[in-house]
């Protein structure tokens, strides 16, 4: 682990586990400890991991150049390059989702298998949430602390937070090793707002599985469903109960369900 120069950032990065690699891409504000352990660890099992930062977040640089969702998968690519890594699957989680589909737009050599968790494909396509879903995640709280209790119910339904207390204390922790600037969060809302992939999605010919769960407030399911319906034989997995927090509710059987579709012989025909 460390930081390692590319093009004009210094992006953190870890390498975890052994296996053909999966290079999993962070959502918006996000640092990489914020996957968790019990999502890390079984993919790590099958896989080698590449987590990291992404530009402007957590312990990476934001560099000199505007924030936008094909930067990050441009500076995906060449953390890539720059590691050895010519080509591999790919697992990115809503803002780390829009990204994923940029990469396999602009840099289909280096992805193999394709996995989109709870994002959307933007634009005017896009299924938007319900007026203030989204407040609370946008709004800059002065501390760590009253960032998470403020965003924890925009992410996870409330059933489920009811039953799990120690959520709120176990996302304070791994936000608070290394938390996202305002500025930074304010550019990364700015690109995510220029996203728009819907009429290129049809040139995407990596196999691709769209995860998310049922009860997403943030991106509604919907937008899974319809980036499945542009992209050629992807397939779709909705968790009962989830919200856009739904890997880290359900953190092993969602690992489960990524592992088994990325170890599915190349012959085998996707479901439609």
């Amino acid at each position: 682990m460390g930081n390692i120069t590319v093009g004009d950032i210094d992006i953190y990065y870890q390498l975890v586990g052994e296996g053909p690699p999966l290079v999993m891409i962070m959502g918006y504000t996000a640092n990489s400890d914020m996957w968790g352990p019990r999502f890390v660890e079984p993919l790590a099992r099958e896989h080698r991991l590449l987590l990291f930062d992404n530009r402007g977040a957590g312990r990476t640089t934001p560099g000199r150049r505007a924030f936008t969702i094909k930067r990050f998968a441009d500076d995906t690519a060449m953390l890539m390059a720059e590691l050895g890594i010519k080509k591999a699957d790919i697992l990115g989680a809503s803002m780390g989702g829009m990204v994923a589909q940029e990469l396999a737009l602009n840099h289909p050599g280096k992805v193999d298998r394709l996995v989109l968790a709870c994002t959307t494909c933007g634009g005017l396509r896009q299924t938007l949430p319900r007026p203030g879903t989204i407040a609370p995640l946008v709004k800059r709280y002065p501390t760590v602390e009253e960032q998470i209790h403020n965003s924890l119910h925009t992410l996870y339904p409330r059933e489920w937070l009811d039953l799990h207390p120690e959520a709120e204390a176990e996302a304070i922790a791994q936000a608070d090793i290394a938390p996202i600037s305002p500025r930074n969060a304010r550019r990364q809302m700015a690109a995510i707002a220029c996203h728009h992939t819907y009429s290129r999605l049809p040139s995407i010919d990596n196999r691709t599985l769209l995860i998310f769960g049922d009860s997403d407030l943030l991106i509604p399911p919907k937008n899974s469903r319809t980036i499945a319906g542009r992209i050629p034989g992807a397939r779709i997995c909705e968790f009962a109960g989830g919200g856009h927090g739904f890997a880290i509710q359900f953190p092993e059987e969602v690992a489960d369900v990524v592992n088994e579709f990325l170890a599915e012989p190349a012959e085998d025909q996707p479901l439609t």
